[in-house]
């Protein structure tokens, strides 16, 4: 088979891999003619899918022929899908020839099983091995790795890899052994806990070099210290595919917090289901909403910057789901009325990261600007808050709203048709969007556009 045609396949096959950000890795470049490559400024991957996943440019698989029967997976063993593989000196050229035409910035990596798990993820870091030490490559590599590989291969994958990152599927260990009987849970947090162990690992020998100096006799020639291998700097990531099994939204919270909590992940990604061709009858049959997708990512963010805990997200009385028509924060506010109103002028940073409208940078600019006079109404448009979701649930020196309105039942109703005046002031609201074509445009960007 001819590589365009190898090309065509496998990087279609990697568009149900969504956990390609690049974000958190250490710069380098090949500035002063060492080298090839740089993962400075903002990442790698800067392109983004209509449906908002950010994507890579060379983001494929090393072959999707798998042992495998996911029974949600397109690659599954029992799917008549087209097959194809590259060899690990096939990938190496692409990249550097993508990298050469200017059309990547790096390489993201994933690969169904063949053979075994050893010798796959043999074969994906022999790519990265390859990359770094015969090339030079300095650009960004992301390796989705194999969990039940063996230990030595998952602490060489991090030493050439920025980011690694292993997919635990599917949110409980339920809907996995339902769907995909062949993997273990307990195997993959086995594997992210490895990971994590050898990034923490590779932190403390950085900042242990770092706090120790060589003395050297005067006269001398200066002497440093070699530095400690890295290990994935950006971090490990990992990937679960919403709506396959009925796990709630709460089921999927409470495994995101474990993950950050337990193996200190720099991303969880939520990927909706997507129907497969001849699927089996344990699948739905269409895919849920991509705005419960969307949910879980807001929902994830006030975990991650906000100080929200798991149990707080998700509403008593929702049945365990996230509300579709609003962001989950301003649908907590409305459901603890009696925190508010905030006052602007003398609430901690914790409770203004739980006004509705207020985001991380906008509460450090109101810590700013109350350090020199009481906050107006006014100062907010000077700050550039957007007042339609914050004015409900503050309050300043010449503003007080009324407690009677902050209690109506009404209120929801109110912000929802407040917010529903623009296209912009929509997407700041976390508004329900209308259909802009975008529920059939689900595909990524790929290398034949």
């Amino acid at each position: 088979m001819e590589t365009i045609a190898k090309l065509s396949i496998l990087a279609d096959a990697a568009k149900y891999d969504a956990s390609c950000a690049s974000s958190g890795v250490k710069g380098r470049n090949s500035l002063g003619g060492k080298g090839m490559g740089s993962s400075e400024g903002m990442g790698i991957c800067h392109s983004y899918a209509p449906d908002g996943r950010c994507i890579s440019l060379l983001k494929i698989l090393l072959t999707n022929f798998c042992i495998y029967d996911c029974r949600y997976c397109i690659n599954r063993k029992s799917s008549n899908v087209q097959r194809a593989r590259f060899t690990a000196a096939e990938v190496v050229a692409l990249t550097l020839d993508f990298y050469r035409r200017n059309c990547i910035e790096g390489l993201f990596l994933s690969s169904g099983i063949i053979q075994s798990s050893d010798y796959t993820m043999e074969q994906l870091v022999e790519v990265a091995r390859s990359l770094r030490e015969d090339h030079d490559f300095r650009g960004y590599i992301h390796l989705k790795t194999i969990p039940d590989a063996a230990p030595e291969l998952l602490a060489l994958a991090g030493r050439y890899a920025d980011r690694l990152s292993i997919n635990i599927e599917l949110p409980t260990p339920e809907g996995l052994q339902q769907l995909a009987p062949e993997k273990n849970a307990k195997q993959i947090q086995s594997a992210m806990g490895d990971v994590a162990r050898h990034i923490q690992l590779a932190k403390q020998e950085g900042r242990s070099q770092a706090a120790s100096s060589i003395i050297s006799l005067p006269g001398s020639q200066r002497v440093r210290r070699a530095r400690p291998p890295r290990y994935a700097p950006g971090g490990q990531s990992t990937q679960m595919i919403v709506g396959a099994d009925d796990a709630s939204d709460a089921a999927i919270l409470l495994t995101s917090s474990g993950l950050y909590g337990g193996h200190g992940l720099r991303r969880v990604y939520y990927s909706a289901f997507s129907p497969i061709p001849d699927a089996s009858a344990d699948l739905p049959l269409q895919a849920p909403p991509l705005l419960r997708e969307h949910r879980l990512y807001q929902a994830d963010w006030l975990m991650r910057f906000y100080g929200f805990a798991h149990q707080e997200i998700v509403l008593p009385g929702s049945g365990g789901m996230l509300d579709l028509e609003l962001d989950p924060k301003l649908a907590w506010a409305l459901a603890h009325r009696q925190h508010f109103p905030m006052n602007l002028n003398r609430a901690p940073k914790e409770w203004l990261l739980r006004v509705p409208g207020l985001g991380v940078r906008s509460v450090q600019r109101l810590l700013m600007a109350r350090r020199g006079r009481s906050l107006r109404l006014a100062d907010l448009q000077q700050l550039r808050i957007a007042t339609a979701k914050v004015l409900a649930f503050v309050e300043l020196a010449d503003y007080h709203p009324r407690r009677a309105d902050l209690e109506s039942p009404l209120l929801r109703q109110q912000l929802l048709q407040r917010m529903s005046h623009g296209v912009v002031q929509q997407k700041h609201s976390g508004m329900r969007l209308p259909d802009m074509g975008l529920s059939a445009k689900t595909s990524q960007l790929s290398l034949f556009d």
